[in-house]
Formats: C-alpha cells, structure tokens, sequence
C-alpha cells in the first residue's frame, strides 16, 4: 500500500523559491513515473511535472518550465520540487503522484493529500 509523505509547503512572496518534497512508502517497480499536480482555487487539478524512475525522462507543463525543478532519490523513493520565482498563479494545493505508464500520464494511478502552496505578497 503506497503512503504518501508531503512537505515543504507555506506562504511565499513573488520572486520566492519553496522546495516541496514527498517520500513514498510502499513504491515498487510498478510504479516507475512520480509527479506533482497542482489543484489552483476554483480550478481543476493538473499535471505540471513527472519524472520516471531513473531520472532521466522529465517533463513540465509550459507555465512552470524553466522555473520548477523535479528532482529524484531512488535511494529514499523521495521526489523534489524546486520552485523559483513564484507568481501568484502558482497558489494551489500540490499533490505528489505516482502512475504505472509513462511521463506524463493520462492520469495518475495514486496521490497524496497535498501540501498548500501560497504566493502572495
């Protein structure tokens, strides 16, 4: 049973840089992609980054490409998010995900409860 371990949410200003992380216990092999998905206020949930289980294969949706950094350790089955120069836009909850396919998914088998993230002077 995969248990999903979220952090590293809060209140950031514009400009800022937070550094999200999950830890996953319970993740086998069968689940080789992990990813974020971002659920803004009033907004459906969305994919903005994955990485598969060698870290070789990552992808971003556009609005964050450049600014957001996925991040794995095997090792610890944690994955990072490094996200810099904020924007408001940015607010939402964060999910950590994991999917049996590819990098992005369709949708993704299994998620966490989510950590907030506020941008917001």
């Amino acid at each position: 049973q995969l248990q999903f371990e979220e952090s590293g949410g809060g209140l950031v200003q514009p400009g800022g840089t937070l550094r999200l992380s999950c830890t996953i216990s319970g993740l086998t092999s069968d689940y080789p992609v992990i990813g974020w998905i971002r659920q803004a206020p009033g907004k459906e949930r969305e994919g903005i980054s994955c990485i598969d289980s060698r870290g070789d294969s990552k992808w971003y949706r556009g609005s964050v490409n450049r600014r957001f950094t996925i991040s794995r350790d095997g090792a610890q089955d944690t994955v990072y998010l490094t996200m810099t120069s904020l924007k408001p836009e940015d607010t939402g909850v964060y999910y950590c995900a994991v999917d049996r396919s590819r990098c992005p998914p369709i949708r993704y088998d299994a998620w966490g409860r989510g950590t907030q993230v506020t941008v917001s002077s």
